[in-house]
């Protein structure tokens, strides 16, 4: 009967270390995705520190999976001192977790401002003949988010590059993608998305730091 339930005990033991060894991928992928996304607002959002969080929590998931590997060893090997280690380090992830959370939302509430803070720079930077790195990105953001300029499409008459085009026309990105023959000319305002691009970049970025920090809360639950 002992050696029954010493068995079943292992049997948990290895099962919770394969629900870890998932746990570190899913970990992962979500800190990679949130990298692979701000590259593609980076412009829009100069504070590189946001991306903290998603640092460390691909370092949970990488120490998650080393922690599968020693709760597996020990199990098997019926190891007092290596269960030990794995409880110590399993404790030390969970705290972790929780910085994660805190950092997040510091972060997350950050994200307005600093996107008010730069995108008019970017804005004034468009160069639509010989695109660069900036104004790729607006055309990305635009295409991506259907919107077209930082509050509605007025926004371009203000910029450096439509009083140097002269042409009444904002970038063909901000046109419907419906639509085959938009110019992007302000005397058909209907053919453009109505919608301002500086709310839609803070929601999508602070929508990345919610993936973090739901990934952390919903992994620290496991752990308890």
């Amino acid at each position: 009967m002992g050696q029954c339930g010493i068995t079943s005990s292992k049997t948990v033991l290895v099962f919770l270390n394969l629900i870890f060894w998932a746990a570190a991928g899913i970990l992962c992928y979500v800190g990679a995705y949130v990298f692979i996304t701000y590259d593609d607002y980076d412009h829009f959002f100069e504070d590189v520190y946001t991306l903290i969080p998603a640092v460390i929590i691909i370092a949970v998931g990488t120490l998650l999976f080393i922690i599968g590997l020693i709760g597996c060893c020990a199990t098997i090997r019926e190891s007092r001192c290596g269960l030990a280690t794995f409880v110590i380090i399993l404790l030390l992830v969970f705290i972790t977790e929780v910085v994660v959370v805190v950092l997040g939302y510091i972060y997350r509430a950050k994200v307005e401002d600093e996107v008010d803070h730069s995108i008019r720079k970017v804005y004034n930077g468009y160069n639509g003949t010989n695109p660069d790195a900036a104004s790729r990105a607006i055309d990305y953001v635009q295409r991506q988010l259907r919107c077209c300029g930082i509050h509605n499409y007025s926004d371009w008459e203000n910029t450096v590059w439509f009083k140097q085009t002269k042409n009444n026309s904002v970038p063909l990105s901000c046109c419907k993608a419906t639509l085959s023959n938009c110019t992007g000319t302000l005397t058909r305002p209907m053919d453009l998305y109505a919608e301002g691009c500086e709310a839609l970049v803070v929601k999508k970025l602070q929508e990345i730091m919610m993936y973090v920090i739901w990934a952390a809360l919903a992994f620290a639950a496991i752990q308890v």
